[in-house]
């Protein structure tokens, strides 16, 4: 992607629809004169008169133990540096963001017009009262050492700085385990600090209090090697400067046996890096270019051990691992800071994580079935969803050891599968899905290249390393379309062909065509014809070979759509029909429903296929399916048809396939209650499990059910997911948005992997 183009991208996502990233959702109802009155005046008196008289219960009546605060005055803004803090706004509501989707944690971003320290510190703790959290992100130092320590200090809520201690905390695990690789003692390990801002200095204390000693530390800043007998020195540096007959960064490495880079790109070089120690360690976190890149070190030093801030290297020193689990956890105990034990407690859960087992779903993800401990795989993948239930219980656990904490927790596993609750662990489901796919691109191939929202998404799934996509249209179309948009003009480097001038490809494939439908009344004639048909000839693409999977349906009828699908690709082996299974994103997880857009009343037998490979079509997400079949009858409360039918049908799919975790016939609501399962029907096989698979008795009621979902219940939709063709053939809706497109390319690709192994 283009400089240029990247601009354009960036800026339209910030600006498109609701400007920003972030709004406030309230979480009681406000539809009712009772409810506003409740909600505000007078209601709104009896939990204040409650934390007047019990200030604690501000947190049993406000959202106070679950807000935390990311405050900036925009001085050191990424690689950007002093911008402002107008400036810095986008950055904040992106912090915002992470700490909502990685943790359930909400946040209000706050940016300040101030960059006297003094001032800055007096302003936070006046905010006290609002927030559970303080995290300060992008202050220059060295001021940022003053505020951080005196609002600790003042404060009675977690404050932390998460340039300085984000970094120290993810690149210390990455060094315990990357000494153990080595065979070494840390206390008697020789670094070298090439950077003394305040994430350097973090970093050099956090691995200090690991063990590291401080005369085995050289720091280096813009001037040279931090040496006593340097003049006015800063306090933070001094305390790490030297007397050793070193000035120089090539001078320090020789012999050295770990190199922690953060500070500009490509200052370490090979010649340098050959110097060090046997088996070096080389963090180079500098962004967006390390200080040595990173094929470059790999063939200069082959024993080399190497982490960057990058994620398209092993080993991301990615700030993402820690700050989100470690506020979940200081707040959920009303910690009164975040204390040098909790950092350690995180270091050392994140170190112990990286050492066990890897789930499938993370190995999935990342398309590598041999993830394991090791020297290109220190610290845990951003992914992993373990990650919440393994620090932020030990930051917790380390607050209230350390006397910090207010609450304490006594049921663990409980306090686990909250956490659990509380993000939704399903919300990970497509991110999951697209590292899976970028491990494994495919070609897909695009019947409606002449619309704008399928080239912008196509320019996406490019540029992220989904696919490599295939686009079915006239070149002056598309070349006049890249140029209107504002498109990527990579676009154009892609694989373009306009079937209309492609004579020879229309017979060819209409004789595959014809060779399929003859006894299905098609005339010869017809077949090369129906070629001059984008969807059958990315169809025939698709069952050549020339392409993995196809994407369709933007501007056209699902029937219509579906159609060459059947005639050309076909339904999977033993499959006599297909379905359409709709993702539904909600608060309480992911939940998949069949059929909702083909089958208009099928009968037990075909709703019994349809269970089977909606079963079969949920595991292709990582999902363990537990399906229900619904009906307006619990266990034959009622008669009727539909109750009578999926009860034979799930007679069905117990005798073809027991190994399906199934029930039925249910109430859409006993069907998603356990504890109502458990109360009136203790006898149902999923009473002590959480259904996720709906199949519903007809296509009305799946269709409806899903819309009212998305409109009522502001659930979001991913698909229709076509389920039982033999090939990757994927339908959209009409009007899909393009993150919508671009979801259904990835799950597009993932299903080409998994059937190119069958």
């Amino acid at each position: 992607m283009s400089k240029q183009t990247q601009i354009i991208a960036a800026l339209r996502y910030h600006s498109q629809g609701q400007p920003g990233k972030i709004e406030v959702v309230p979480t009681k109802p406000v539809s009712t004169q009772r409810d506003l009155a409740l909600a505000y005046s007078p209601g709104v008196a009896e939990p204040c008169l409650r934390i007047a008289e019990n200030p604690d219960d501000v947190y049993k009546y406000t959202a106070k133990g679950n807000l935390v605060g990311v405050i900036t005055n925009g001085t050191a803004v990424l690689g950007l540096g002093n911008i402002g803090p107008l400036a810095s706004k986008p950055v904040m509501e992106g912090k915002a963001v992470l700490f909502k989707k990685f943790a359930g944690i909400d946040v209000f971003d706050i940016e300040i017009d101030c960059e006297d320290a003094d001032e800055f510190i007096k302003t936070v703790k006046n905010l006290e009262p609002t927030f559970g959290g303080i995290n300060l992100e992008d202050i220059k130092a060295p001021e940022s050492f003053k505020i951080e320590r005196e609002l600790r200090e003042k404060m009675n809520i977690p404050v932390m700085h998460d340039d300085q201690h984000g970094t120290a905390i993810i690149s210390s695990a990455a060094l315990l385990n990357a000494l153990e690789l080595t065979n070494r003692k840390i206390e008697q390990t020789k670094i070298v600090v090439n950077g003394a801002g305040a994430a350097a200095i973090s970093c050099t204390k956090l691995y200090v209090d690991l063990g590291v000693k401080k005369e085995n530390i050289i720091m280096i800043d813009s001037k040279g090697v931090i040496r006593k007998d340097r003049e006015n020195l800063d306090p933070s540096k001094a305390e790490f400067a030297t007397t050793q007959d070193i000035y120089t960064l090539e001078e320090a490495l020789k012999g050295a046996e770990v190199f922690l880079g953060l500070s500009t790109g490509n200052i370490l070089t090979p010649a340098m890096l050959l110097t060090m120690a046997d088996r070096p360690i080389v963090f180079a976190l500098a962004n967006p270019e390390p200080e040595i890149e990173y094929t470059l070190a790999l063939e200069t030093r082959k024993d080399i051990i190497m982490a960057t801030g990058r994620s398209d290297h092993p080993n991301q020193v990615n700030n993402v691992l820690g700050f989100p689990f470690i506020f979940r956890g200081a707040i959920d105990v009303r910690a009164t800071e975040i204390n040098e034990a909790m950092k350690l407690a995180t270091v050392k859960a994140l170190a112990d994580l990286t050492k066990e087992p890897v789930p499938d779903i993370v190995s999935q993800a990342y398309g590598n079935n041999n993830i394991k401990f090791g020297e290109h795989y220190l610290i845990p993948k951003p992914l992993d969803p373990r990650l919440i239930i393994r620090i932020a219980p030990a930051v917790a656990k380390a607050a209230m050891e350390s006397g910090v904490a207010r609450v304490h927790i006594k049921d663990w596993e409980g306090y686990k599968e909250d956490l659990l609750r509380r993000i939704g662990i399903d919300q990970r489901l497509i991110s999951l899905l697209s590292t899976r796919a970028k491990k494994d691109p495919k070609k897909v191939v695009f019947t409606e290249a002449n619309n704008a929202s399928i080239l912008k998404a196509a320019a996406i799934a490019k540029e992220d390393g989904v696919c490599e996509p295939i686009l079915l249209a006239d070149r002056a179309q598309i070349e006049e379309l890249v140029k209107e948009h504002d498109l990527d003009e990579s676009l154009l480097t892609c694989q373009i062909i306009n079937p209309l001038a492609e004579r020879k490809k229309r017979e060819d494939y209409g004789e595959i065509l014809y060779a399929k439908r003859k006894r299905k009344g098609m005339k010869w004639e017809d077949a090369p014809k129906l070629m001059s048909n984008r969807m059958y000839f990315g169809c025939a693409m698709l069952e050549t070979g020339e392409a993995d999977a196809l994407i369709s349906g933007l501007t056209k009828d699902y029937p219509t759509t579906v159609k060459p699908a059947l005639q050309m690709v076909g339904r999977e082996d033993g499959i006599n029909r297909i379905a359409g299974m709709y993702i539904m994103m909600t608060k309480k997880g992911n939940y998949f429903f069949s059929d909702t857009t083909l089958n208009i009343n099928p009968n037990a037998e075909e709703l019994a296929e349809i269970a089977i490979m909606t079963a079969d079509a949920v595991k292709l997400f990582d999902v363990d399916p537990k399906l229900a079949f619904l009906s307006y009858s619990n266990f034959g409360s009622a008669k009727g048809e539909i109750p009578e039918k999926t009860a034979a049908a799930l007679q069905l799919v117990n005798a073809r396939r027991p190994d399906i975790k199934v029930e039925g016939e249910m109430q859409a609501n006993v069907a998603l209650n356990p504890e109502l399962q458990k109360e009136l029907y203790p006898f149902s096989s999923l009473a002590e499990d959480n259904v996720n698979t709906l199949i519903f008795p007809d296509l009305a009621s799946g269709n409806i059910s899903y819309k009212l979902l998305m409109e009522l219940g502001g659930a979001d939709a991913i698909g229709p997911v076509l389920v039982g063709m033999k090939k990757a053939v994927h339908i959209l809706q009409q009007g899909s948005s393009v993150r919508d497109i671009v979801n259904m390319i990835t799950i597009a690709v993932v299903d080409a992997q998994r059937k190119s192994i069958k």
